[in-house]
Protein backbone atom coordinates (compact mmCIF):
# COMPACT_ATOMS: atom_id res chain seq x y z
CA UNK A 1 0.00 0.00 0.00
CA UNK A 2 1.55 3.21 -0.78
CA UNK A 3 2.42 6.09 2.11
CA UNK A 4 1.31 9.67 1.73
CA UNK A 5 2.32 12.11 3.62
CA UNK A 6 0.08 14.69 4.68
CA UNK A 7 0.60 18.05 6.50
CA UNK A 8 -0.65 18.42 9.43
CA UNK A 9 -1.31 22.02 9.80
CA UNK A 10 -4.40 22.00 8.58
CA UNK A 11 -6.68 19.34 10.33
CA UNK A 12 -9.41 19.23 7.07
CA UNK A 13 -6.72 18.10 4.91
CA UNK A 14 -5.97 15.61 7.45
CA UNK A 15 -9.79 14.79 7.54
CA UNK A 16 -10.23 14.32 3.73
CA UNK A 17 -6.94 12.30 3.92
CA UNK A 18 -7.97 9.90 7.08
CA UNK A 19 -11.76 10.01 5.19
CA UNK A 20 -10.12 7.76 2.65
CA UNK A 21 -7.52 5.71 4.81
CA UNK A 22 -10.23 4.54 7.28
CA UNK A 23 -12.94 4.29 5.42
CA UNK A 24 -12.12 3.45 1.79
CA UNK A 25 -8.85 1.88 0.00
CA UNK A 26 -6.35 4.25 1.08
CA UNK A 27 -3.61 5.33 0.00
CA UNK A 28 -1.83 5.23 3.92
CA UNK A 29 -1.69 8.64 5.20
CA UNK A 30 1.93 9.70 6.75
CA UNK A 31 1.96 12.27 9.55
CA UNK A 32 5.26 14.19 10.75
CA UNK A 33 6.61 11.89 8.03
CA UNK A 34 10.68 12.49 8.65
CA UNK A 35 12.61 12.22 5.06
CA UNK A 36 13.74 8.59 4.21
CA UNK A 37 10.61 7.25 5.57
CA UNK A 38 9.72 3.95 3.31
CA UNK A 39 6.73 5.31 0.81
CA UNK A 40 5.13 1.41 0.84
CA UNK A 41 3.49 0.24 3.59
CA UNK A 42 1.50 -3.35 4.61
CA UNK A 43 -1.94 -3.44 3.19
CA UNK A 44 -4.48 -2.43 5.97
CA UNK A 45 -2.08 0.39 7.20
CA UNK A 46 -4.39 3.52 7.57
CA UNK A 47 -1.90 5.97 9.45
CA UNK A 48 1.77 6.27 10.39
CA UNK A 49 2.14 8.86 13.19
CA UNK A 50 6.19 9.54 13.83
CA UNK A 51 6.14 11.51 16.87
CA UNK A 52 9.20 12.03 19.54
CA UNK A 53 6.86 12.08 22.70
CA UNK A 54 8.51 13.26 25.79
CA UNK A 55 11.86 12.13 24.71
CA UNK A 56 12.71 13.73 22.05
CA UNK A 57 13.66 10.97 19.91
CA UNK A 58 11.53 10.40 16.83
CA UNK A 59 9.67 7.20 16.06
CA UNK A 60 7.13 6.20 13.70
CA UNK A 61 4.14 4.31 14.66
CA UNK A 62 2.21 2.24 12.27
CA UNK A 63 -1.37 2.06 12.95
CA UNK A 64 -3.67 0.05 10.89
CA UNK A 65 -7.31 0.82 10.23
CA UNK A 66 -8.86 -2.15 12.45
CA UNK A 67 -6.73 -1.19 15.47
CA UNK A 68 -8.18 2.68 14.75
CA UNK A 69 -11.84 1.97 14.30
CA UNK A 70 -11.49 -0.99 17.42
CA UNK A 71 -10.62 2.41 19.44
CA UNK A 72 -13.07 4.24 17.48
CA UNK A 73 -16.03 1.67 18.20
CA UNK A 74 -14.81 1.00 21.89
CA UNK A 75 -15.19 4.65 22.87
CA UNK A 76 -18.69 4.48 21.51
CA UNK A 77 -19.62 2.03 23.46
CA UNK A 78 -18.11 3.62 26.49
CA UNK A 79 -19.57 6.73 26.59
CA UNK A 80 -22.04 6.96 23.41
CA UNK A 81 -22.20 8.23 19.95
CA UNK A 82 -22.73 11.73 18.67
CA UNK A 83 -21.24 14.47 17.18
CA UNK A 84 -17.51 15.48 18.04
CA UNK A 85 -15.79 18.92 18.23
CA UNK A 86 -11.79 18.93 17.37
CA UNK A 87 -9.89 21.43 19.25
CA UNK A 88 -6.57 19.37 18.55
CA UNK A 89 -3.68 19.08 16.57
CA UNK A 90 -4.10 16.76 13.42
CA UNK A 91 -0.57 15.25 13.97
CA UNK A 92 -1.47 14.32 17.34
CA UNK A 93 -3.07 10.96 17.86
CA UNK A 94 -5.86 12.18 20.07
CA UNK A 95 -6.68 14.44 17.44
CA UNK A 96 -6.78 11.91 14.90
CA UNK A 97 -8.79 9.66 17.08
CA UNK A 98 -11.82 13.12 17.31
CA UNK A 99 -11.40 12.25 13.56
CA UNK A 100 -11.82 8.93 12.91
CA UNK A 101 -14.69 8.17 15.91
CA UNK A 102 -16.53 11.37 13.95
CA UNK A 103 -16.03 9.23 10.49
CA UNK A 104 -16.89 5.88 12.09
CA UNK A 105 -20.33 7.40 13.62
CA UNK A 106 -21.03 9.52 9.77
CA UNK A 107 -20.24 12.57 10.84
CA UNK A 108 -17.69 15.01 10.30
CA UNK A 109 -16.88 16.36 13.09
CA UNK A 110 -16.65 20.27 14.32
CA UNK A 111 -13.31 21.62 13.77
CA UNK A 112 -11.81 24.61 16.25
CA UNK A 113 -9.24 26.37 13.60
CA UNK A 114 -6.47 28.77 14.91
CA UNK A 115 -5.19 29.03 17.93
CA UNK A 116 -6.96 27.71 21.45
CA UNK A 117 -8.66 30.42 23.36
CA UNK A 118 -12.00 30.29 25.40
CA UNK A 119 -13.93 32.37 22.78
CA UNK A 120 -12.75 29.92 20.49
CA UNK A 121 -14.17 27.26 22.08
CA UNK A 122 -17.27 28.91 23.01
CA UNK A 123 -18.04 29.89 19.27
CA UNK A 124 -17.00 26.32 18.11
CA UNK A 125 -19.56 24.55 20.58
CA UNK A 126 -22.34 27.02 20.40
CA UNK A 127 -22.48 25.85 16.59
CA UNK A 128 -22.94 22.11 17.60
CA UNK A 129 -26.95 22.10 18.53
CA UNK A 130 -28.33 19.42 15.78
CA UNK A 131 -31.36 17.17 16.36
CA UNK A 132 -32.33 14.01 15.20
CA UNK A 133 -35.89 12.45 15.20
CA UNK A 134 -36.84 15.69 17.68
CA UNK A 135 -33.77 14.91 20.23
CA UNK A 136 -30.49 16.76 20.48
CA UNK A 137 -27.69 14.73 19.04
CA UNK A 138 -24.77 14.50 22.33
CA UNK A 139 -21.47 16.25 21.86
CA UNK A 140 -18.18 15.37 22.88
CA UNK A 141 -14.98 16.46 22.48
CA UNK A 142 -11.28 15.49 23.90
CA UNK A 143 -8.95 18.54 25.33
CA UNK A 144 -5.18 18.13 27.32
CA UNK A 145 -5.22 19.38 30.58
CA UNK A 146 -3.70 22.86 29.66
CA UNK A 147 -6.38 23.32 27.33
CA UNK A 148 -9.25 22.74 30.07
CA UNK A 149 -7.65 24.72 32.58
CA UNK A 150 -8.13 27.31 30.27
CA UNK A 151 -11.25 26.71 29.62
CA UNK A 152 -12.11 26.18 33.37
CA UNK A 153 -10.56 29.54 34.28
CA UNK A 154 -12.83 31.58 31.58
CA UNK A 155 -16.03 29.41 32.96
CA UNK A 156 -15.53 30.51 36.62
CA UNK A 157 -16.07 33.81 35.12
CA UNK A 158 -18.01 33.53 32.36
CA UNK A 159 -21.63 32.15 32.52
CA UNK A 160 -21.37 31.35 28.49
CA UNK A 161 -18.18 28.92 28.80
CA UNK A 162 -19.45 27.32 31.80
CA UNK A 163 -22.73 26.43 29.71
CA UNK A 164 -19.86 25.43 26.77
CA UNK A 165 -18.15 22.65 28.96
CA UNK A 166 -21.35 21.59 30.89
CA UNK A 167 -23.38 21.14 27.35
CA UNK A 168 -20.92 18.42 26.21
CA UNK A 169 -22.14 14.78 27.09
CA UNK A 170 -18.11 13.77 28.05
CA UNK A 171 -14.94 15.42 27.57
CA UNK A 172 -12.09 13.32 27.09
CA UNK A 173 -8.87 14.67 28.91
CA UNK A 174 -5.62 12.95 28.08
CA UNK A 175 -1.93 13.35 26.78
CA UNK A 176 -0.21 14.07 30.29
CA UNK A 177 -1.49 13.64 34.21
CA UNK A 178 -5.35 15.59 34.60
CA UNK A 179 -4.49 17.36 38.33
CA UNK A 180 -7.23 16.39 40.89
CA UNK A 181 -7.56 19.73 41.70
CA UNK A 182 -8.44 21.33 38.43
CA UNK A 183 -10.86 18.03 37.36
CA UNK A 184 -13.00 18.91 40.55
CA UNK A 185 -13.13 22.49 39.35
CA UNK A 186 -14.22 21.13 36.04
CA UNK A 187 -16.86 19.08 37.59
CA UNK A 188 -17.84 21.78 39.95
CA UNK A 189 -18.68 23.40 36.47
CA UNK A 190 -21.14 20.53 35.50
CA UNK A 191 -18.62 19.68 32.94
CA UNK A 192 -18.33 15.38 32.42
CA UNK A 193 -15.05 14.78 32.31
CA UNK A 194 -13.17 11.47 31.30
CA UNK A 195 -9.46 10.99 32.47
CA UNK A 196 -8.00 8.78 29.52
CA UNK A 197 -4.29 6.69 29.48
CA UNK A 198 -2.90 6.24 26.05
CA UNK A 199 -0.23 7.02 23.48
CA UNK A 200 0.13 6.79 20.18
CA UNK A 201 1.18 2.74 20.30
CA UNK A 202 -2.19 2.07 21.49
CA UNK A 203 -4.42 4.26 19.06
CA UNK A 204 -4.43 6.88 21.72
CA UNK A 205 -6.95 6.84 24.95
CA UNK A 206 -7.35 3.38 25.77
CA UNK A 207 -8.35 3.12 29.63
CA UNK A 208 -11.04 5.80 30.56
CA UNK A 209 -11.27 6.55 34.28
CA UNK A 210 -8.59 3.99 35.03
CA UNK A 211 -10.74 1.14 33.30
CA UNK A 212 -9.87 -0.48 29.88
CA UNK A 213 -11.95 -0.14 27.11
CA UNK A 214 -13.83 -3.23 25.85
CA UNK A 215 -11.45 -5.65 24.54
CA UNK A 216 -8.10 -3.88 26.17
CA UNK A 217 -6.04 -5.66 28.54
CA UNK A 218 -3.78 -4.38 31.20
CA UNK A 219 -0.98 -5.69 33.50
CA UNK A 220 1.49 -4.79 35.69
CA UNK A 221 5.42 -6.24 35.08
CA UNK A 222 7.78 -5.61 37.59
CA UNK A 223 6.24 -2.15 37.97
CA UNK A 224 5.53 -1.55 33.96
CA UNK A 225 2.38 -1.17 32.99
CA UNK A 226 1.38 -3.47 29.53
CA UNK A 227 -1.52 -2.83 27.39
CA UNK A 228 -3.14 -5.82 24.56
CA UNK A 229 -6.33 -5.84 22.53
CA UNK A 230 -7.21 -4.90 19.28
CA UNK A 231 -6.11 -1.02 19.47
CA UNK A 232 -1.97 -2.07 19.74
CA UNK A 233 -0.11 -0.70 16.47
CA UNK A 234 1.29 -2.75 14.19
CA UNK A 235 4.84 -1.33 15.52
CA UNK A 236 7.62 1.25 14.20
CA UNK A 237 7.81 1.51 10.60
CA UNK A 238 11.21 0.98 9.66
CA UNK A 239 12.68 0.03 12.80
CA UNK A 240 12.15 -3.87 13.82
CA UNK A 241 14.62 -3.85 16.75
CA UNK A 242 12.53 -0.74 18.10
CA UNK A 243 9.58 -2.77 17.57
CA UNK A 244 10.73 -5.97 19.03
CA UNK A 245 11.67 -4.20 22.27
CA UNK A 246 8.32 -2.41 22.67
CA UNK A 247 5.63 -4.83 21.83
CA UNK A 248 6.35 -8.37 23.18
CA UNK A 249 4.08 -11.83 22.62
CA UNK A 250 3.70 -13.96 26.39
CA UNK A 251 3.89 -17.70 26.20
CA UNK A 252 0.54 -17.70 25.55
CA UNK A 253 0.56 -15.84 22.40
CA UNK A 254 -0.48 -12.40 23.51
CA UNK A 255 1.05 -9.33 22.50
CA UNK A 256 1.26 -6.82 24.96
CA UNK A 257 2.98 -2.98 24.16
CA UNK A 258 5.56 -2.17 27.03
CA UNK A 259 4.58 1.27 27.86
CA UNK A 260 7.39 2.48 29.76
CA UNK A 261 4.97 3.85 32.67
CA UNK A 262 5.38 2.75 36.16
CA UNK A 263 2.12 1.43 37.85
CA UNK A 264 -0.26 -1.39 38.91
CA UNK A 265 -3.52 -2.68 37.94
CA UNK A 266 -5.68 -3.90 40.31
CA UNK A 267 -9.04 -4.75 40.71
CA UNK A 268 -9.21 -4.00 37.04
CA UNK A 269 -7.70 -0.26 38.07
CA UNK A 270 -5.14 1.14 36.15
CA UNK A 271 -3.22 3.46 38.48
CA UNK A 272 0.09 5.23 36.90
CA UNK A 273 2.29 6.67 38.53
CA UNK A 274 4.99 8.13 36.35
CA UNK A 275 7.56 7.67 33.68
CA UNK A 276 9.78 4.21 34.41
CA UNK A 277 13.19 6.98 32.65
CA UNK A 278 11.53 10.56 34.30
CA UNK A 279 13.68 9.58 37.56
CA UNK A 280 16.28 11.62 39.39
CA UNK A 281 18.59 10.37 42.15
CA UNK A 282 19.06 13.49 44.90
CA UNK A 283 20.62 12.61 47.61
CA UNK A 284 21.21 9.37 46.78
CA UNK A 285 17.63 8.74 46.75
CA UNK A 286 15.60 7.63 43.52
CA UNK A 287 12.66 10.60 43.04
CA UNK A 288 10.04 9.75 40.62
CA UNK A 289 9.37 13.60 38.63
CA UNK A 290 5.92 12.57 38.03
CA UNK A 291 4.97 12.00 41.48
CA UNK A 292 6.40 15.44 42.59
CA UNK A 293 4.59 17.31 39.71
CA UNK A 294 1.54 15.57 40.96
CA UNK A 295 1.79 16.11 44.17
CA UNK A 296 3.09 20.50 43.22
CA UNK A 297 -0.24 20.58 40.93
CA UNK A 298 -2.64 20.27 43.81
CA UNK A 299 -1.38 23.36 45.35
CA UNK A 300 -3.63 26.50 44.68
CA UNK A 301 -2.21 28.34 41.75
CA UNK A 302 0.20 25.75 40.70
CA UNK A 303 -2.15 23.51 38.42
CA UNK A 304 -0.12 23.72 35.90
CA UNK A 305 3.28 23.91 36.74
CA UNK A 306 5.61 21.44 35.47
CA UNK A 307 8.35 19.62 37.65
CA UNK A 308 11.57 18.85 35.88
CA UNK A 309 15.18 17.94 37.07
CA UNK A 310 18.36 20.13 37.62
CA UNK A 311 21.41 19.69 38.56
CA UNK A 312 22.42 20.40 42.04
CA UNK A 313 26.03 21.24 43.78
CA UNK A 314 25.29 19.32 47.09
CA UNK A 315 22.78 17.02 45.77
CA UNK A 316 23.38 15.79 42.79
CA UNK A 317 20.40 16.46 41.45
CA UNK A 318 16.46 18.17 42.58
CA UNK A 319 13.17 18.72 41.29
CA UNK A 320 12.35 22.59 39.59
CA UNK A 321 8.90 23.79 39.44
CA UNK A 322 8.32 25.63 36.17
CA UNK A 323 5.42 27.88 36.05
CA UNK A 324 4.32 29.80 33.37
CA UNK A 325 3.22 33.73 33.82
CA UNK A 326 3.41 34.68 37.70
CA UNK A 327 4.07 32.20 40.31
CA UNK A 328 1.74 32.49 42.94
CA UNK A 329 2.97 34.08 46.54
CA UNK A 330 4.53 31.34 48.65
CA UNK A 331 4.46 29.44 45.82
CA UNK A 332 7.77 27.32 46.56
CA UNK A 333 6.89 26.55 49.98
CA UNK A 334 3.99 25.06 49.60
CA UNK A 335 5.21 22.87 46.68
CA UNK A 336 8.14 22.00 48.99
CA UNK A 337 5.70 20.68 51.93
CA UNK A 338 3.54 19.31 49.33
CA UNK A 339 6.16 17.31 48.07
CA UNK A 340 7.15 16.31 51.15
CA UNK A 341 3.92 15.47 52.59
CA UNK A 342 3.37 13.04 49.51
CA UNK A 343 6.54 11.29 48.73
CA UNK A 344 9.54 12.63 51.71
CA UNK A 345 12.41 15.32 51.87
CA UNK A 346 14.39 14.24 48.92
CA UNK A 347 11.40 15.09 46.63
CA UNK A 348 11.23 19.02 48.13
CA UNK A 349 11.70 21.00 44.76
CA UNK A 350 14.72 23.39 44.66
CA UNK A 351 12.81 25.98 43.38
CA UNK A 352 10.20 27.62 41.41
CA UNK A 353 11.35 29.24 37.78
CA UNK A 354 8.95 31.31 35.99
CA UNK A 355 8.58 31.72 32.17
CA UNK A 356 6.51 33.96 29.92
CA UNK A 357 5.47 30.81 27.85
CA UNK A 358 5.81 27.19 28.59
CA UNK A 359 7.12 25.48 25.66
CA UNK A 360 5.24 22.66 24.40
CA UNK A 361 5.28 20.02 21.76
CA UNK A 362 3.28 19.80 18.96
CA UNK A 363 0.63 17.61 21.05
CA UNK A 364 0.29 20.60 23.48
CA UNK A 365 2.04 18.68 25.98
CA UNK A 366 5.19 20.94 27.94
CA UNK A 367 8.31 19.95 26.26
CA UNK A 368 10.22 18.89 29.15
CA UNK A 369 13.49 18.63 27.17
CA UNK A 370 13.56 22.39 25.99
CA UNK A 371 13.52 22.97 29.95
CA UNK A 372 15.81 20.83 31.46
CA UNK A 373 17.82 22.60 28.80
CA UNK A 374 17.22 25.70 29.27
CA UNK A 375 17.81 24.82 33.30
CA UNK A 376 21.09 23.31 32.48
CA UNK A 377 22.49 26.41 30.38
Amino acid sequence: MRLEPVSSDEPRVVLRALRGAVLGAGPAVALGAPAGLPRDVPPGTAVVLTTSGSTGVPKSVALSRAALTSSALATARRIGEGQWLLPLAGGYIAGVQVMVRALVAGRDPAILAGRFTADAFVHAASGMRSFEGGARVPTFTSLVPAQLLTLVDAAERDPRAAAALAGFEAILVGGQRLPDALRDRALALGARVVRTYGSTETSGGCVYDGVPLDGVRAADVGGELRIAGPTLADGYLGDPERTAAAFVTDPSGVRWYRTGDAGVFSGGVVTVTGRIDNVIVSGGVNVSLDRVEHAVREVPGLSAAVVVGALHPRWGATPVVVVEGAAPDGALAAARDAAERAIGKPARPDRVVTVAAMPRLASGKPDRRALTDMLAA
